[in-house]
């Protein structure tokens, strides 16, 4: 795949169209690939985000107190969010990585995705204006918006059964590796979880450690009936 069907993909993919591609560029180049990299270009997007996503939950949510809105933009821009978009949009498949950042599998690490996400919103802004950035970015999140709550179930899977463990004076779960397997820079995770109340192990797999263990603790609260 040449560059052009490449960068073509990709914006057919976050549904925005840059004027200046050079800007996407150095959204994609993580400080590994190159002096000029996405660092900046991130600490721009981060403010952005925090703008765009607090503004919409305080217009969505006119009676909810400060903390829970608090709570669910966390939920929302946290890197565990950011790192699932990424991979809604395949964005890992087109970033600049050094050498040894891309063997060692940095192009699903949820640190590299979820900056990234944060450099691209600082350059679309910078190609546009913050008129059109809230629009990517609300479309982006449109489902998350559409679903997301006040409460305890901001936090994520595996710190929402802690606390339900913890509460009710059980062990806390207990998780291993099962298996690995692909290749170095696209390894499959198999863990298991051990949980207090549920005879058999739960299991799940997935691209990387951290995703497996959210994936076997979220079962782990759907066989507890925890909601």
């Amino acid at each position: 795949m040449n560059l052009s069907t490449m960068y073509q993909l990709l914006q057919r993919n976050i549904d925005y169209d840059f004027r200046n591609i050079e800007l996407l560029q150095q959204a994609l180049t993580h400080r590994s690939a190159s002096g000029q990299n996405n660092e900046r270009l991130e600490f721009l997007g981060d403010a952005i985000l925090s703008y765009v996503i607090t503004y919409a939950i305080y217009r969505r949510f006119p009676y909810v107190n400060e903390g829970d809105m608090s709570r669910m933009r966390s939920t929302l821009v946290r890197g565990y969010t950011l790192a699932d978009l990424a991979r809604e949009f395949d964005l890992g498949s087109f970033l600049y990585l050094g050498r040894g950042e891309w063997k060692s599998g940095g192009y699903l690490r949820q640190s590299i995705l979820s900056n990234t996400m944060e450099a691209l919103i600082g350059g679309i802004f910078l190609d546009s204006d913050i008129s059109t950035i809230e629009k990517v970015i609300l479309k982006w999140y449109a489902h998350r918006l559409n679903t997301i709550r006040p409460g305890d179930k901001q936090k994520d899977p595996k710190t929402r059964l802690q606390e339900f463990l913890q509460g009710h004076h059980l062990p806390l779960p207990s998780y291993w590796i099962s298996q690995v397997e692909g290749a170095e820079h696209n390894q499959e995770f198999t863990i298991y979880c051990q949980v207090s109340g549920i005879k058999e192990p739960i299991v799940s797999t997935a691209f990387s450690r951290r995703q497996a263990e959210q994936a076997t603790a979220e079962k782990a609260l759907i066989q507890l009936g925890v909601k």
